[in-house]
């Protein structure tokens, strides 16, 4: 019989096939033990056993490294289910098979109801039929766990896509002139989404108001940020609130909001005239928008740039106005699509190399563009993009 110190192992990997299965053998009886051993040497299990004769000393091993307990509810310190109730506190996520006479199979059918995987009767059970119940309770128990991480992993994605709802809005514009189109990607392929965000609405004089922006840093408080952004300026922009008003207004809601005094966030806020022959811009330290024309691709930057929110207090944003030719795209973007590899060395893409991938994917129209560019930056940087990017469209038809 394999002796108590040989458990003191470095962690075990309890994947299928990676080794014998190491049972803890509670029971006090030296007939009854040497019993059990016998079973599993004619079964020609692959078993390693470890012997406990109180529930005390069962305590003391390390019950990490014990893939499966045989355990016995008559011991001298522990009687009924007293022995399963303090193990199962000390490891929860352990199986255990109890072993019960034959005139008790009730105390059995409690084990289960009580977390034990199954109960055997002495005397009725054979080696096969013992190694097969020890199998299947160290299997069962791994089913139980990969469900309970599905179960987790399905809440996950819920949260994620109310999390998504709330970044990444159905914009509100009924324009039939104006096509609409937005792709958003998290650095890295990451699940949770990170503090980009974007919208579109239009107000009742027929104006089209578009806001891009990125929180800095990543995780659940620069998403929460952003929601919090991108539903203040969507309730200010239906409130009729003028847009040189809208960006001191979010400095205040983003100094309540932030989580901690060093996060900021650049935004790019674009205004389109009713008759869509020009367009107003404020850059809150934010990459500037491409103006796509038959013309060509013109970066509309700024006469100097401006501080991101929640930098400088009591800021006031410049608007910036350019004319719109009859037929135009507008390309709102994050600095995650732009930091990317060009695949010549470290050098980055930036402004310029984005205007030259947009001329090399405008053939894929309005519904593929943004993707298209998206493709093609991961393309370039020879895999995911580290950052995350968002990107928006607007165009005339």
């Amino acid at each position: 019989m394999t002796p108590p110190e040989t458990a003191n192992r470095a962690p075990r990997d309890t994947a299928a096939g990676s080794g014998p299965i190491r049972l803890l053998l509670v029971e006090d009886d030296d007939g009854d033990a040497l019993l059990v051993e016998e079973l599993f040497n004619i079964s020609g299990a692959y078993m390693e056993i470890v012997r406990a004769t109180t529930l005390a000393e069962a305590r003391r091993e390390d019950l990490t490294q014990i893939d499966c307990v045989l355990l016995d509810l008559d011991l001298p310190d522990a009687h009924g289910l007293a022995a399963l109730h303090q193990l199962k506190t000390d490891r929860a996520d352990i199986a255990v098979l109890v072993l019960t006479g034959l005139d008790d199979e009730r105390r059995g059918m409690e084990a289960v109801g009580a977390g034990a995987q199954d109960y055997l009767v002495k005397g009725q059970i054979d080696g096969q039929g013992l190694t097969r119940a020890v199998h299947y309770a160290v299997e069962r128990l791994r089913a139980d766990e990969a469900r309970r991480e599905l179960e987790v992993a399905r809440l996950h994605a819920e949260e994620n896509a109310r999390l998504e709802r709330g970044l990444l809005p159905a914009p509100l514009v009924n324009d039939p002139n104006l096509v609409l189109n937005a792709h958003y990607r998290p650095g890295r392929r990451r699940a949770l989404l990170g503090g980009d965000f974007y919208d579109a609405v239009q107000a009742a004089d027929g104006s089209v108001h578009a806001v891009i922006g990125d929180v800095s840093g990543h995780g659940p408080d620069a998403a929460a940020l952003g929601v919090s952004l991108r539903i203040a300026w969507r309730t200010l922009v239906i409130g009729g609130r003028e847009p040189e008003e809208l960006l001191p207004t979010l400095q205040v809601v983003h100094g309540h909001e932030r989580h901690h005094s060093w996060m900021f966030t650049t935004l790019c806020m674009a205004t389109v005239a009713p008759d869509r022959r020009s367009v107003r811009l404020q850059l809150a330290g934010h990459p500037p928008p491409l103006l796509i024309t038959e013309a060509g691709i013109t970066s509309l930057e700024p006469a100097q740039g401006e501080p991101p929110l929640g930098v400088v207090d009591d800021f006031r944003w410049t608007t910036y106005e350019h004319a719109l030719p009859e037929a135009w795209s507008l390309l709102l973007y994050t600095d995650g699509l732009i930091e990317g590899r060009t695949g010549m060395g470290n050098a980055r893409l930036g402004g310029d190399g984005l205007a030259a991938m947009v001329r090399g994917v405008l053939d894929s129209g309005p519904p593929g563009l943004v993707a298209a560019l998206v493709e093609r930056a991961e393309e370039l940087n020879g895999g995911p993009l580290l950052d995350d990017v968002a990107a928006f469209v607007v165009r005339t038809q």
